[in-house]
């Protein structure tokens, strides 16, 4: 794992690796669809790509050194920690690429819900569920399923805890036995130790251009916002915001981007 003092650097690091490292590769799908045979779905990619830095405090910071897509980010974090398992949500239509493309709404399923949000993954106790105020909601094997408040209620009544993961990955998603869309994001995880919150960010695939930024943004987004609720317990008032530790399996972008950088002349 690479280790480096801002994200800008990061940035720039895996940037030069997708540029001079990358091989390129067809994997049949993409966001569900069949791409076989289509050169310019194409992708270049790095594999197990992981990285650390520090996470900045604030959020002007943080939007300073990432430079996410703004204010789509911002508002896409605040959509996903809203406390609501909404799905599909207002903010995937404002996302820079969307560009309300009808041809988009091939994502959606007849009932016009995505296969999967990251509210629902973030808030599942009551996804597609109506809530009541009895308790209960979903539950899995054994237990009802936990959500971003048990994990920030676990960090408060544990401080030092090493349980304290938040998966956006579920078991529906094995084997991707529906045939649609799954999440990039496998989950997060987060510890305090040395007196800093340090949050392991973990994703299965990446795409460069349209989401690393973005990506990145939303994992220290989610931090300042678990350290934030945190602010009533004396261990947590005295914490700072750690490193952020990134983990992708497959870093990528597409043949077509990499033509329209010039790079495709230097392979």
């Amino acid at each position: 794992m690479r280790v480096f003092g801002n994200f800008r650097d990061a940035d720039d690091w895996v940037r030069d690796l997708l540029r001079y490292r990358a091989h390129r590769i067809n994997a049949g799908k993409w966001q569900g669809m069949n791409v076989s045979g289509k050169p310019e779905m194409d992708h270049f990619e790095v594999l197990n790509l992981s990285f650390s830095f520090p996470m900045p405090a604030t959020v002007e910071k943080a939007q300073a050194d990432i430079r996410p897509h703004l204010p789509w980010a911002e508002d896409h974090f605040q959509e996903r920690v809203s406390g609501e398992p909404l799905n599909p949500g207002e903010q995937y239509k404002n996302w820079p690429f969307y560009k309300h493309r009808p041809e988009n709404d091939r994502f959606r399923t007849e009932n016009e819900k995505f296969t999967h949000s990251y509210m629902e993954r973030y808030w599942p106790r009551w996804a597609n569920m109506e809530k009541d105020t009895s308790g209960g909601g979903r539950f899995g094997v054994r237990y009802r399923y936990g959500d971003l408040n048990d994990l920030v209620n676990l960090l408060r009544a544990e401080p030092f805890t090493r349980q304290a993961y938040l998966p956006v990955w579920f078991p529906e998603d094995t084997g991707v036995v529906h045939g649609g869309r799954v999440p990039c994001t496998l989950g997060y995880h987060f510890i305090l130790r040395g007196g800093y919150l340090h949050t392991t960010y973990y994703i299965r695939s990446c795409d460069y251009l349209r989401h690393f930024k973005d990506d990145v943004y939303m994992t220290v987004r989610l931090a300042q916002w678990v350290h934030e609720r945190l602010q009533d317990h004396p261990v947590w008032k005295e914490a700072q915001l750690g490193r952020l530790i990134f983990h992708c399996v497959s870093m990528h972008m597409f043949a077509a981007d990499r033509k329209a950088l010039g790079w495709d002349k230097e392979v």
